[in-house]
Protein backbone atom coordinates (compact mmCIF):
# COMPACT_ATOMS: atom_id res chain seq x y z
CA UNK A 1 0.00 0.00 0.00
CA UNK A 2 2.84 2.26 -0.64
CA UNK A 3 3.50 5.22 1.65
CA UNK A 4 0.57 4.52 3.68
CA UNK A 5 -2.47 5.16 1.66
CA UNK A 6 -4.99 6.45 3.80
CA UNK A 7 -2.33 7.89 6.21
CA UNK A 8 -2.29 10.71 3.67
CA UNK A 9 -6.03 10.40 2.77
CA UNK A 10 -7.67 10.58 6.04
CA UNK A 11 -5.38 14.24 6.37
CA UNK A 12 -7.81 15.48 3.29
CA UNK A 13 -10.83 13.43 4.59
CA UNK A 14 -10.51 15.81 7.83
CA UNK A 15 -10.14 18.96 6.00
CA UNK A 16 -13.29 17.89 3.61
CA UNK A 17 -15.20 18.86 6.92
CA UNK A 18 -14.19 22.94 6.74
CA UNK A 19 -14.67 23.27 2.95
CA UNK A 20 -18.57 23.93 3.47
CA UNK A 21 -17.15 26.97 5.74
CA UNK A 22 -15.02 29.91 3.91
CA UNK A 23 -11.92 30.46 6.07
CA UNK A 24 -8.71 28.60 6.87
CA UNK A 25 -8.97 24.59 7.26
CA UNK A 26 -10.47 23.19 9.65
CA UNK A 27 -7.90 22.93 13.00
CA UNK A 28 -7.52 20.25 14.99
CA UNK A 29 -10.11 21.07 17.90
CA UNK A 30 -12.78 22.13 14.86
CA UNK A 31 -12.70 18.99 13.40
CA UNK A 32 -13.09 17.11 16.77
CA UNK A 33 -16.35 19.38 17.45
CA UNK A 34 -17.64 18.26 14.48
CA UNK A 35 -18.06 14.54 15.23
CA UNK A 36 -19.07 13.20 18.88
CA UNK A 37 -15.78 11.84 20.63
CA UNK A 38 -14.95 8.54 20.14
CA UNK A 39 -18.10 8.33 17.22
CA UNK A 40 -17.76 5.22 15.37
CA UNK A 41 -17.58 6.88 11.24
CA UNK A 42 -17.72 3.11 9.88
CA UNK A 43 -15.66 0.71 8.06
CA UNK A 44 -13.60 0.41 4.82
CA UNK A 45 -15.65 -2.87 4.43
CA UNK A 46 -16.87 -4.29 7.05
CA UNK A 47 -16.01 -4.81 11.34
CA UNK A 48 -14.94 -8.29 10.18
CA UNK A 49 -13.43 -8.15 7.09
CA UNK A 50 -11.62 -5.37 8.25
CA UNK A 51 -10.30 -6.94 11.15
CA UNK A 52 -9.27 -9.95 8.61
CA UNK A 53 -7.83 -7.85 6.09
CA UNK A 54 -5.88 -5.74 8.16
CA UNK A 55 -3.58 -8.49 10.01
CA UNK A 56 -6.41 -10.42 12.00
CA UNK A 57 -6.01 -13.49 9.72
CA UNK A 58 -2.27 -12.96 9.77
CA UNK A 59 -1.98 -13.43 13.26
CA UNK A 60 -4.75 -16.47 13.26
CA UNK A 61 -2.34 -18.22 10.93
CA UNK A 62 1.24 -17.54 11.94
CA UNK A 63 0.88 -17.26 15.63
CA UNK A 64 0.01 -20.78 16.06
CA UNK A 65 3.11 -21.48 13.52
CA UNK A 66 5.44 -19.39 15.32
CA UNK A 67 4.58 -21.44 18.90
CA UNK A 68 4.67 -24.48 17.01
CA UNK A 69 8.76 -24.46 17.12
CA UNK A 70 9.11 -25.71 13.73
CA UNK A 71 11.89 -23.86 11.59
CA UNK A 72 10.01 -24.72 8.20
CA UNK A 73 6.79 -22.48 8.20
CA UNK A 74 6.22 -22.30 4.29
CA UNK A 75 4.79 -26.07 4.15
CA UNK A 76 3.68 -25.55 0.62
CA UNK A 77 6.00 -26.45 -2.56
CA UNK A 78 6.90 -23.77 -5.13
CA UNK A 79 4.37 -24.55 -7.82
CA UNK A 80 1.75 -23.90 -4.92
CA UNK A 81 3.42 -20.92 -3.86
CA UNK A 82 3.51 -19.75 -7.91
CA UNK A 83 -0.48 -19.83 -7.96
CA UNK A 84 -1.08 -18.12 -4.22
CA UNK A 85 1.22 -15.77 -5.16
CA UNK A 86 -0.71 -15.39 -8.93
CA UNK A 87 -4.22 -15.16 -7.01
CA UNK A 88 -3.71 -12.61 -3.93
CA UNK A 89 0.17 -10.92 -4.55
CA UNK A 90 -0.22 -10.26 -8.07
CA UNK A 91 -4.02 -8.89 -7.81
CA UNK A 92 -2.99 -6.37 -5.59
CA UNK A 93 -0.19 -5.05 -7.77
CA UNK A 94 -3.37 -4.81 -10.50
CA UNK A 95 -5.43 -3.23 -8.57
CA UNK A 96 -3.17 -0.14 -8.31
CA UNK A 97 -2.14 -0.49 -11.41
CA UNK A 98 -6.50 0.33 -11.78
CA UNK A 99 -5.89 3.20 -10.19
CA UNK A 100 -3.37 4.87 -11.44
CA UNK A 101 -4.34 3.96 -14.93
CA UNK A 102 -8.11 4.11 -14.79
CA UNK A 103 -8.59 7.06 -16.08
CA UNK A 104 -6.52 9.67 -18.55
CA UNK A 105 -6.87 12.43 -16.27
CA UNK A 106 -5.08 10.23 -13.70
CA UNK A 107 -1.93 9.29 -16.04
CA UNK A 108 -1.74 13.21 -17.74
CA UNK A 109 -1.67 14.33 -13.56
CA UNK A 110 0.90 11.03 -12.38
CA UNK A 111 3.24 10.99 -15.07
CA UNK A 112 6.11 10.61 -13.32
CA UNK A 113 4.55 7.06 -11.78
CA UNK A 114 2.31 6.27 -15.09
CA UNK A 115 4.78 6.96 -17.81
CA UNK A 116 8.28 8.06 -16.39
CA UNK A 117 8.96 5.70 -13.47
CA UNK A 118 8.00 2.69 -16.13
CA UNK A 119 10.13 4.15 -19.04
CA UNK A 120 13.20 4.11 -16.96
CA UNK A 121 13.00 0.64 -15.26
CA UNK A 122 12.02 -0.66 -18.76
CA UNK A 123 14.87 1.19 -20.30
CA UNK A 124 17.34 -0.93 -17.21
CA UNK A 125 15.34 -4.29 -17.44
CA UNK A 126 16.54 -4.34 -21.57
CA UNK A 127 20.18 -3.38 -20.76
CA UNK A 128 20.23 -5.98 -17.65
CA UNK A 129 18.94 -8.49 -20.09
CA UNK A 130 21.50 -7.52 -23.02
CA UNK A 131 24.77 -7.57 -19.87
CA UNK A 132 23.52 -10.97 -18.28
CA UNK A 133 25.43 -12.64 -20.63
CA UNK A 134 27.70 -11.53 -19.12
CA UNK A 135 27.27 -10.22 -15.72
CA UNK A 136 24.54 -10.25 -13.08
CA UNK A 137 25.56 -7.55 -11.14
CA UNK A 138 22.30 -5.60 -12.59
CA UNK A 139 20.02 -8.38 -11.61
CA UNK A 140 21.40 -7.80 -8.38
CA UNK A 141 21.10 -4.24 -7.92
CA UNK A 142 17.48 -3.58 -9.18
CA UNK A 143 16.45 -6.91 -6.37
CA UNK A 144 18.13 -4.95 -3.96
CA UNK A 145 16.77 -1.90 -4.71
CA UNK A 146 13.51 -3.93 -4.72
CA UNK A 147 14.10 -4.96 -1.16
CA UNK A 148 15.21 -2.04 0.34
CA UNK A 149 12.52 -0.28 -0.88
CA UNK A 150 9.69 -2.81 -0.09
CA UNK A 151 10.85 -2.40 3.62
CA UNK A 152 9.64 1.19 3.46
CA UNK A 153 6.37 0.19 1.64
CA UNK A 154 5.49 -2.47 4.34
CA UNK A 155 5.85 -0.17 7.15
CA UNK A 156 4.92 2.48 5.85
CA UNK A 157 1.61 0.93 4.35
CA UNK A 158 0.90 -0.36 8.45
CA UNK A 159 1.07 3.11 9.74
CA UNK A 160 -1.32 4.10 6.64
CA UNK A 161 -3.21 1.15 8.03
CA UNK A 162 -3.54 2.24 11.75
CA UNK A 163 -4.19 6.08 10.73
CA UNK A 164 -7.06 4.82 8.66
CA UNK A 165 -8.87 3.05 11.18
CA UNK A 166 -7.74 5.63 14.31
CA UNK A 167 -9.64 8.34 12.31
CA UNK A 168 -12.60 5.94 11.18
CA UNK A 169 -13.27 5.03 15.01
CA UNK A 170 -13.47 9.02 15.75
CA UNK A 171 -10.11 9.45 17.08
CA UNK A 172 -6.78 10.71 16.34
CA UNK A 173 -2.90 10.37 17.10
CA UNK A 174 -1.54 13.54 18.38
CA UNK A 175 2.36 14.37 17.15
CA UNK A 176 3.79 12.81 20.62
CA UNK A 177 2.06 9.70 20.14
CA UNK A 178 2.38 9.91 16.14
CA UNK A 179 6.40 10.40 16.45
CA UNK A 180 7.02 7.59 18.67
CA UNK A 181 4.67 4.81 17.08
CA UNK A 182 6.35 6.04 13.61
CA UNK A 183 9.83 5.86 15.63
CA UNK A 184 8.96 2.28 16.09
CA UNK A 185 8.11 1.65 12.39
CA UNK A 186 10.95 2.96 11.16
CA UNK A 187 13.55 0.58 13.59
CA UNK A 188 11.74 -2.28 12.25
CA UNK A 189 12.22 -1.03 8.24
CA UNK A 190 16.20 -1.13 9.37
CA UNK A 191 15.65 -4.13 10.73
CA UNK A 192 13.60 -5.32 7.04
CA UNK A 193 17.41 -4.01 5.58
CA UNK A 194 19.74 -5.83 7.85
CA UNK A 195 17.36 -9.23 7.16
CA UNK A 196 17.55 -8.80 3.73
CA UNK A 197 21.46 -8.04 3.94
CA UNK A 198 22.22 -10.99 6.42
CA UNK A 199 19.89 -13.29 4.46
CA UNK A 200 21.17 -13.15 1.05
CA UNK A 201 24.85 -11.89 1.02
CA UNK A 202 27.32 -14.73 0.29
CA UNK A 203 29.13 -14.15 3.75
CA UNK A 204 26.11 -13.20 5.95
CA UNK A 205 29.38 -12.99 8.35
CA UNK A 206 30.19 -9.50 7.22
CA UNK A 207 27.17 -8.07 8.80
CA UNK A 208 25.98 -10.27 11.42
CA UNK A 209 26.40 -7.52 14.30
CA UNK A 210 24.23 -5.22 12.15
CA UNK A 211 21.37 -7.72 11.78
CA UNK A 212 21.90 -8.70 15.83
CA UNK A 213 21.69 -5.03 16.46
CA UNK A 214 18.70 -4.44 14.12
CA UNK A 215 16.83 -7.25 16.40
CA UNK A 216 17.82 -6.18 19.73
CA UNK A 217 16.17 -2.59 18.56
CA UNK A 218 12.68 -4.25 17.60
CA UNK A 219 12.45 -4.42 21.53
CA UNK A 220 13.15 -1.09 21.76
CA UNK A 221 10.72 -0.52 18.75
CA UNK A 222 7.83 -2.46 20.71
CA UNK A 223 8.44 -0.43 23.66
CA UNK A 224 8.49 3.43 21.70
CA UNK A 225 5.01 2.08 19.90
CA UNK A 226 3.67 1.13 22.91
CA UNK A 227 4.24 4.12 25.07
CA UNK A 228 3.17 6.01 22.25
CA UNK A 229 -0.47 3.85 22.24
CA UNK A 230 -0.51 4.17 26.22
CA UNK A 231 -0.37 8.14 25.55
CA UNK A 232 -2.96 8.28 23.60
CA UNK A 233 -4.93 6.15 26.21
CA UNK A 234 -4.23 8.44 28.79
CA UNK A 235 -5.13 11.55 26.87
CA UNK A 236 -8.23 10.33 25.28
CA UNK A 237 -9.27 7.79 28.82
CA UNK A 238 -10.10 4.83 25.60
CA UNK A 239 -7.72 2.22 24.18
CA UNK A 240 -6.84 2.82 20.99
CA UNK A 241 -8.83 0.86 18.12
CA UNK A 242 -8.68 -2.31 17.95
CA UNK A 243 -7.43 -2.03 14.20
CA UNK A 244 -4.60 -0.02 14.64
CA UNK A 245 -3.35 -2.46 17.47
CA UNK A 246 -3.70 -5.39 14.81
CA UNK A 247 -2.24 -3.73 11.85
CA UNK A 248 0.90 -2.38 14.45
CA UNK A 249 1.05 -5.88 16.43
CA UNK A 250 0.98 -7.96 12.55
CA UNK A 251 3.71 -6.57 11.63
CA UNK A 252 6.22 -7.70 14.61
CA UNK A 253 4.81 -11.31 14.01
CA UNK A 254 5.42 -11.04 10.24
CA UNK A 255 9.05 -10.27 10.71
CA UNK A 256 9.35 -12.75 13.72
CA UNK A 257 8.72 -15.18 10.80
CA UNK A 258 10.31 -13.95 8.54
CA UNK A 259 13.30 -14.24 11.23
CA UNK A 260 12.79 -17.52 12.04
CA UNK A 261 12.57 -18.76 8.36
CA UNK A 262 13.25 -16.34 5.52
CA UNK A 263 11.35 -18.10 3.24
CA UNK A 264 8.50 -17.31 5.16
CA UNK A 265 8.73 -14.03 3.30
CA UNK A 266 6.06 -15.59 1.45
CA UNK A 267 3.61 -15.75 3.28
CA UNK A 268 4.37 -11.62 5.06
CA UNK A 269 3.80 -10.72 1.23
CA UNK A 270 0.52 -12.48 1.20
CA UNK A 271 -0.34 -10.84 4.08
CA UNK A 272 0.19 -7.67 2.82
CA UNK A 273 -1.68 -7.55 0.05
CA UNK A 274 -4.46 -8.58 1.86
CA UNK A 275 -4.27 -6.09 4.29
CA UNK A 276 -3.75 -3.48 1.03
CA UNK A 277 -6.66 -4.82 -1.08
CA UNK A 278 -9.64 -3.41 1.23
CA UNK A 279 -8.90 -0.15 0.40
CA UNK A 280 -8.86 -0.14 -3.28
CA UNK A 281 -11.78 -2.54 -3.06
CA UNK A 282 -13.36 0.02 -1.42
CA UNK A 283 -12.60 2.97 -3.38
CA UNK A 284 -13.70 0.34 -6.35
CA UNK A 285 -17.16 -0.11 -4.78
CA UNK A 286 -17.60 3.62 -3.98
CA UNK A 287 -17.13 4.87 -7.81
CA UNK A 288 -19.44 1.82 -8.93
CA UNK A 289 -22.20 3.42 -6.76
CA UNK A 290 -21.71 6.35 -7.55
CA UNK A 291 -21.88 5.49 -11.39
CA UNK A 292 -25.01 2.64 -10.88
CA UNK A 293 -27.19 5.23 -9.43
CA UNK A 294 -26.99 2.57 -5.87
CA UNK A 295 -28.26 0.02 -8.06
CA UNK A 296 -27.00 -3.02 -5.69
CA UNK A 297 -27.29 -5.40 -8.76
CA UNK A 298 -25.43 -3.61 -11.03
CA UNK A 299 -22.82 -2.85 -8.39
CA UNK A 300 -22.51 -6.55 -7.75
CA UNK A 301 -21.76 -7.33 -11.14
CA UNK A 302 -19.52 -4.28 -11.55
CA UNK A 303 -17.69 -5.95 -8.38
CA UNK A 304 -17.61 -9.17 -9.79
CA UNK A 305 -15.99 -7.75 -13.42
CA UNK A 306 -13.67 -5.82 -11.60
CA UNK A 307 -12.44 -9.20 -9.80
CA UNK A 308 -12.41 -10.98 -12.52
CA UNK A 309 -10.72 -8.27 -14.43
CA UNK A 310 -7.48 -8.45 -11.58
CA UNK A 311 -7.58 -11.97 -11.47
CA UNK A 312 -7.43 -12.68 -15.34
CA UNK A 313 -4.87 -9.89 -15.64
CA UNK A 314 -3.01 -11.85 -12.74
CA UNK A 315 -2.76 -14.76 -14.13
CA UNK A 316 -1.26 -13.00 -18.20
CA UNK A 317 1.01 -11.07 -15.74
CA UNK A 318 2.11 -13.55 -13.10
CA UNK A 319 1.86 -17.06 -14.98
CA UNK A 320 1.78 -16.21 -19.29
CA UNK A 321 4.44 -13.38 -19.41
CA UNK A 322 7.32 -14.51 -17.77
CA UNK A 323 7.17 -18.25 -19.14
CA UNK A 324 7.11 -17.08 -22.67
CA UNK A 325 9.66 -13.98 -21.90
CA UNK A 326 11.97 -16.67 -20.43
CA UNK A 327 11.88 -18.95 -23.62
CA UNK A 328 12.24 -15.77 -26.14
CA UNK A 329 15.43 -14.30 -24.37
CA UNK A 330 16.53 -17.30 -23.95
CA UNK A 331 16.50 -18.77 -27.74
CA UNK A 332 17.89 -14.55 -28.46
CA UNK A 333 20.52 -14.39 -25.81
CA UNK A 334 21.27 -17.25 -24.09
CA UNK A 335 20.41 -19.25 -20.94
CA UNK A 336 21.02 -17.06 -18.35
CA UNK A 337 19.33 -13.97 -19.49
CA UNK A 338 16.14 -16.17 -20.00
CA UNK A 339 16.71 -17.25 -16.08
CA UNK A 340 16.93 -13.57 -15.35
CA UNK A 341 13.87 -12.58 -17.28
CA UNK A 342 11.11 -13.22 -15.02
CA UNK A 343 13.00 -12.01 -11.94
CA UNK A 344 13.45 -8.78 -13.97
CA UNK A 345 9.87 -8.42 -14.31
CA UNK A 346 8.93 -9.05 -11.28
CA UNK A 347 10.95 -6.50 -10.03
CA UNK A 348 9.56 -3.93 -12.10
CA UNK A 349 6.43 -4.54 -11.22
CA UNK A 350 7.39 -4.28 -7.51
CA UNK A 351 9.19 -0.77 -7.39
CA UNK A 352 7.11 0.72 -9.92
CA UNK A 353 4.21 -0.50 -7.37
CA UNK A 354 5.48 0.94 -3.81
CA UNK A 355 6.68 4.15 -6.14
CA UNK A 356 2.83 4.38 -7.84
CA UNK A 357 1.17 4.03 -4.17
CA UNK A 358 3.91 6.55 -2.81
CA UNK A 359 1.81 8.88 -5.74
CA UNK A 360 -1.84 7.61 -5.54
CA UNK A 361 -2.69 7.91 -1.56
CA UNK A 362 -1.26 11.74 -1.39
CA UNK A 363 -3.94 13.72 0.40
CA UNK A 364 -3.55 16.37 -2.86
CA UNK A 365 -5.43 13.77 -4.72
CA UNK A 366 -8.98 15.10 -4.09
CA UNK A 367 -10.19 11.69 -6.53
CA UNK A 368 -8.69 9.45 -4.20
CA UNK A 369 -10.35 11.35 -0.96
CA UNK A 370 -13.50 11.46 -2.46
CA UNK A 371 -13.99 7.58 -3.71
CA UNK A 372 -12.16 6.16 -0.81
CA UNK A 373 -14.12 8.05 2.50
CA UNK A 374 -17.41 8.41 0.05
CA UNK A 375 -19.22 5.74 2.04
CA UNK A 376 -18.50 7.36 5.40
CA UNK A 377 -19.73 10.71 4.27
CA UNK A 378 -23.30 9.54 3.05
CA UNK A 379 -23.24 7.94 6.54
Amino acid sequence: MGSAPAARVLTLARRKNAVRHEGPPATTAALRSSHAPGTTRGSIISPVVDFLCVGGLSLLVMIPLLLSGRTDLVLIGAGAQAWIATAINMPHFMASYRLVYGSRAMILKHKWASIYLPAILLLYVIVTIVMSQWTTVLVYGLITVSSVYLAWHYTGQVWGMMASFTYLAGMSFEKSERTLIRASLRILLAWHVAWFLHTQLRDPGRVEWIYLTASAATLVAFVLGSIGLFRMRARTGKMPPPLALVAWISIFVWYALMARDPKALFWVQIAHAIQYMAFPVRMELNHSHEQSQASPSRTVVHMAMYAVGLLAVSVLVGQVVPASLMGVIGNAFGEEPGRSAPILILMFINIHHYFTDGVLWRISNPEVRKQLFAHVASN
